[in-house]
């Protein structure tokens, strides 16, 4: 004669429980075939009149409270069943899209959330349009600050954003090389091209809001092209025969990410050696410098 018992991994609890179960499912079984059964005798009892034979005026609900007893009493054998798929229900809404994109991205893809093709002037200006706290750009120069001029001059008039802006200098060394790389571009560094915008952008800003535009110069090799705002970040590349903003551009969400704080201590690097421009004469004042 053998005996089931527990041998310390629960074992004998395992075959307890497995018995338990297949005694509940036939107790369902026994009680949906009784249900099935009486719902076709009553259709076929109403169907020749014999319910009115039987006890006119008392058949039917006595039969109707039968059934409602029998799908009350199956409910209740479901009841542990339902509370485990409530709570499996609970458990996967709060795995939301968002959720695991931002727990990928920090942990697998270092704060990196999509990469395209060239730099988007949309796309930017969807970022800028969301900054309440910081836009910076980091370039050479910016051969398209003439499409995101009005929405860098609103987001300081407002919001009160700050804008920081850091470019090449153009008497460094550095910008002569940069030039020789863009030749087959026919493109070439033109700083004072930016700073003219600039420049623009600072006289019509009131008084008051135009410490909220700061714009640096560096004399380094420039490592990286940046366009901030806020926490999201575009980072491109200073490749050969070809312009940063057309250069696969990697977006960025997040200064707390591994690439995010990477970004953003080169920005801080350069802000930190560069040289402050002075709008209301850009060019006189990088001679001075």
């Amino acid at each position: 004669m053998c005996k089931v018992g527990s041998n310390g991994n629960g074992v004998g609890a395992g075959v307890v429980m497995g018995s338990g179960n297949g005694f509940r499912y036939r107790a369902e079984r026994i009680s949906l075939g009784a249900m099935a059964s009486a719902g076709i005798l009553v259709l076929l009892a109403d169907l020749f009149g014999w319910l009115d034979k039987m006890a006119p005026g008392g058949t039917l609900p006595k039969i109707t409270l039968l059934i409602l007893s029998t799908v009350t009493l199956f409910l209740l054998m479901e009841f542990d069943r339902l509370k485990v798929l409530d709570n499996i229900n609970t458990q996967i809404s709060g795995l939301t899209l968002d959720g695991l994109t931002g727990e990928l991205r920090r942990q697998h893809y270092l704060g990196v959330t999509k990469v395209h093709t060239v730099f988007s002037d949309e796309e930017f200006k969807r970022l800028l349009g969301a900054a309440r706290h910081e836009v910076a750009i980091l370039q050479t120069w910016i051969p398209n600050l003439s499409r995101l001029e009005e929405e860098l001059e609103r987001a300081v008039t407002e919001r009160n954003v700050q804008v920081r802006i850091l470019l090449l200098h153009p008497k460094s060394a550095v910008a002569d090389l940069r030039d020789e790389a863009l030749r087959a571009t026919r493109s070439s560094v033109d700083v004072g091209a930016s700073l003219d915008i600039l420049k623009a952008i600072h006289d019509r800003l009131a008084p008051e809001l135009r410490t909220r535009l700061s714009v640096r110069v560096y004399n380094s090799l420039p490592s990286i092209a940046v366009y901030k705002a806020d926490e999201h970040y575009l980072v491109s590349s200073f490749l050969h025969g070809q312009l940063a903003i057309e250069s696969p551009q990697t977006e960025i969400d997040g200064s707390d990410t591994v690439m995010g704080r990477q970004v953003q201590k080169e920005l801080d690097t350069l802000w930190g050696i560069g040289s402050e421009v002075d709008l209301r004469d850009p060019m006189r004042s990088i001679d001075i410098h």
